[in-house]
């Protein structure tokens, strides 16, 4: 192929693109064909990787929580351990919030944080059963794996772990139950699809409380799974104090689905029902307990563009941080970690003003990307999670502040 002077250098910008072809024209007819067959693909991976842009503003914005920090970063031990997984939500993700909520959310009003790196076994961008895992169990593993090694062999989760030690364990999410990120907290299982398998993993954990998607779907699971769970949980549609001060093991799973966007009336669902796990196992642990809260919508709004969805539910994972940072700074013995599974959609932010609470930005991709996410970390011992980390190490580490 002949040398190409500094003139026909090809730029990876769609105004060269006219440019490349005049140059084209110049070139000898062998190098012409070569060369105009390489920029057809060339603008066609361009087309493929299509930005889209998306404004937001903030009719009303919320406060944000300041805690004391008395017992924060301190050695005191800990007791609790609630684990706040915002589902695709990257720097910018949060940029969005804080800066739409006129520069303040409780989130990034914490004094401890990080960067986790979130590469599965088998590739450099993971998916959320994968990073799920990782999370849970403290290994990597291939992505679509639940609580599986590469080899498909059982890897023991959080929840199982510190039951060993007396703790009792819950999760709270916005998916269904059997989405990656819950099911990687109780299921063991070789394909994240594998949702009946799934389901029939629920009698057998170490969970003492759930909730999640809706009702509906449980009442779709073969009779003997649910009479299985039903052995095992108290099951409500609507919160009701009575089955719940009566149970010993709760599921709660809404009559009207809750994994519609914030934007489609979702209510208060994840806020007030991470208060209800917290109050549910906190009343019920003598030595402690391990929560996991997800914000799957986050994840499932970027796939799609939608950065007014991506905002809204950002800022409404945020009031389950405020419930579970106020229960932290009130009791005293609770860390409370706040990250993500991976970072959804390329997002990056053009513009905002802060004062009037608009955002401008944009997506590169609709899938995961492998940029690593933030952490945040408030209570006791929450030092030990600034830096740079891999997912899995955030679960060594629970487990290092819990199985004493």
């Amino acid at each position: 192929m002949p040398h190409l002077e500094k003139s026909h250098t090809i730029q990876s910008t769609y105004p060269n693109y006219l440019l490349l072809i005049k140059n084209i024209l110049a070139m000898n007819v062998k190098f012409k064909a070569h060369l105009f067959i390489f920029s057809l693909f060339f603008c066609y991976n361009l087309s493929a990787q299509e930005i889209v842009k998306g404004d937001f503003k903030n009719e009303n914005p919320q406060s944000s929580y300041v805690p004391s920090f008395d017992m924060d970063a301190t050695d005191k031990p800990v007791k609790n351990v609630i684990l706040m997984i915002g589902d695709g939500m990257g720097l910018a993700h949060i940029c969005s919030g804080m800066y739409a909520n006129q520069g303040q959310l409780t989130t990034t009003n914490l004094k401890t944080c990080g960067f986790v790196r979130t590469q599965s076994a088998n590739k450099f961008t993971t998916d959320s059963a994968a990073s799920g895992t990782a999370y849970s169990t403290g290994k990597k593993t291939k992505n679509g794996a639940l609580g599986m090694d590469e080899n498909n062999q059982v890897i023991p989760n959080l929840p199982e772990k510190l039951s060993g030690y007396g703790y009792i364990s819950g999760i709270v999410t916005t998916d269904n139950l059997d989405g990656a990120t819950p099911a990687a907290f109780f299921a063991h299982q070789p394909e994240r699809g594998m949702s009946k398998e799934i389901w029939a993993d629920l009698p057998n954990s170490k969970l003492t409380f759930f909730s999640a998607g809706s009702y509906e779907l449980f009442e779709k699971q073969a009779p003997n799974v649910q009479k299985e769970i039903k052995k095992e949980f108290t099951i409500i549609e609507e919160p009701n104090d009575k089955a719940i001060k009566k149970s010993k093991k709760l599921g709660y799973l809404p009559t009207k689905s809750k994994t519609a966007s914030v934007n489609e009336n979702r209510g208060d669902f994840l806020p007030s029902t991470t208060q209800m796990a917290i109050d549910y196992l906190s009343s019920r642990s003598t030595n402690g307990f391990f929560l996991m809260v997800e914000g799957a919508r986050i994840d499932k709004s970027a796939h799609s563009n939608d950065y007014s969805a991506v905002v809204r539910e950002v800022l409404d994972f945020d009031k389950a941080v405020e419930a579970a940072i106020r229960f932290a700074e009130k009791d005293g013995n609770t860390l409370v970690i706040i990250s993500a599974d991976h970072e959804t959609g390329a997002l990056a932010l053009r513009d905002g003003n802060i004062k009037e609470g608009k955002m401008k930005a944009m997506f590169v991709s609709k899938g995961h990307t492998p940029i690593m996410v933030p952490l945040f970390a408030y209570g006791p011992q929450s030092k030990l999670f600034g830096g740079v980390q891999e997912n899995s190490d955030v679960s060594n580490k629970i487990l290092q502040l819990l199985a004493k």
